[in-house]
Formats: structure tokens, sequence, C-alpha cells
């Protein structure tokens, strides 16, 4: 974890409400990254604090996913499933997940169920909601940057990627991280779209080096 940023898995069975779980726990300032199979979600558990599994998986039994998660560490597991009955929350409790989400809630009911398991689990580890370098000030909760306490108005784009890019003050991200986290693609040739908008957070920020050229590499957040 990096700076209090907790960084979740999302294993997902391809649905889109699992796009959009994606895309609000981003919006809320967690570090998302996300596999489709059971398989990929043994490798990369790991790397992660906090797992949000679909137990309806493509490759591997969902419930055995999560026992496998669970034998290898104390790491919070909340389950989803299709299926909604009192058998299948049982199930899915003894194969060890901390807690089960209905796939149907609303984006609220799924950061309450989040943040309460993290609270028991890892009381230190609930993402920064503002973030502070020098005289930048990034607000998860009102999606706002200031700079020397005055706001910087930015798209939500340019807002995403300055908060990703100040997520890790001490690395520096390549474009295909950043497109992945940012605008949820692979596409190597979009990677300029991730210039123009460092361009122009650049300007709106007041000075080039708030985000610094990673030669070879990518960006990384600087300060000021």
């Amino acid at each position: 974890m990096t700076q209090g940023v907790v960084r979740v898995l999302v294993v997902e069975g391809g649905s889109v409400e699992a796009e959009s779980r994606r895309r609000e726990l981003r919006r809320q300032g967690y570090a998302v990254s996300s596999v489709d199979t059971g398989a990929k979600a043994l490798q990369a558990h790991g790397r992660s604090d906090f797992v949000l599994l679909d137990l309806d998986l493509p490759d591997i039994d969902g419930l055995e996913v999560c026992r496998s998660i669970r034998a290898a560490g104390g790491k919070p597991i909340i389950s989803v499933s299709s299926g909604d009955t009192e058998t299948d929350r049982i199930l899915a409790l003894n194969a060890g997940a901390d807690d089960c989400l209905d796939p149907r809630c609303g984006p609220r009911e799924m950061l309450a169920r989040i943040e309460a398991v993290l609270r028991r689990s890892l009381p230190c580890r609930q993402p920064d909601r503002v973030i502070s370098l020098g005289t930048l000030r990034v607000d998860m909760q009102t999606h706002e940057a200031r700079v020397r306490g005055e706001p910087v108005k930015l798209t939500g784009k340019e807002f995403e990627l300055l908060h990703k890019l100040a997520s890790h003050p001490d690395e520096a991200l390549s474009r295909k991280q950043l497109m992945a986290s940012v605008w949820e693609t692979s596409w190597a040739d979009s990677s300029r779209t991730i210039d123009t908008h460092v361009r122009s957070l650049r300007a709106k920020l007041g000075a080039s080096s708030w985000i610094i050229t990673v030669r070879g590499v990518g960006y990384r957040i600087g300060r000021g």
C-alpha cells in the first residue's frame, strides 16, 4: 500500500455492473486493478490489499478461488454472486468471504460495505480522501484540486489523472498503467491522449514541474 491508498483487486465475470463498480471505486480514491478469470485472480491477489470477488467465473469455481485467497492470509474479501439465496451467502462466508454483495445493489451500499470491512480488518488502510503534496491539495470527497488554496478547474479525466499520479508520489507510472487506470483501455496509440491531458494539467496547475516526464517510462507527480 502506498501513502494510505488501498489497492483493490476486482475479480469479475465481465458484467456491465463490474465495470461500474471499478469506476466508482476509482472515483472514491481506491487504486483498482482487475482480472477476469479465477486463475488470474490467484496470481494477482498478492499485490492487493482487498479483493472484490465475483463468484461467477468462467474457469474456476469462485468459491474455490475464495478459499485459496483466504488460505493465503487475512486479506479482506467481499464476494459478489448472481445467486442471492441464504445458502449462497452461507457458502461464500464459509469459503472465507468477509461479506457478500448483491450485484444489483447501488454504489452507496457497495462502498459502505467495503468501508465497514476495511474498518474491521485494515483500520489504518482506508483510502486518503485528501492528498497534500507541497502546495497541491487533491480532495476526492469534493472532486476538487487546489494550488496554494486556489481551486483549479479540471475536467473529469484531468482530475482522475492528477489523482492517480498524486496517489503514487514516489513512483513513475507508465503510459500503459495510466491508460488502464484512467481510461480503462490498453490501446497503445491512445497514449497520446495522456500527453494532451498532461499538457493541459501543467498549464492549469501553473507549472510544468507538477508533472515530471520520466523518459522511457511515463510520468510521475512533482512538487511544483
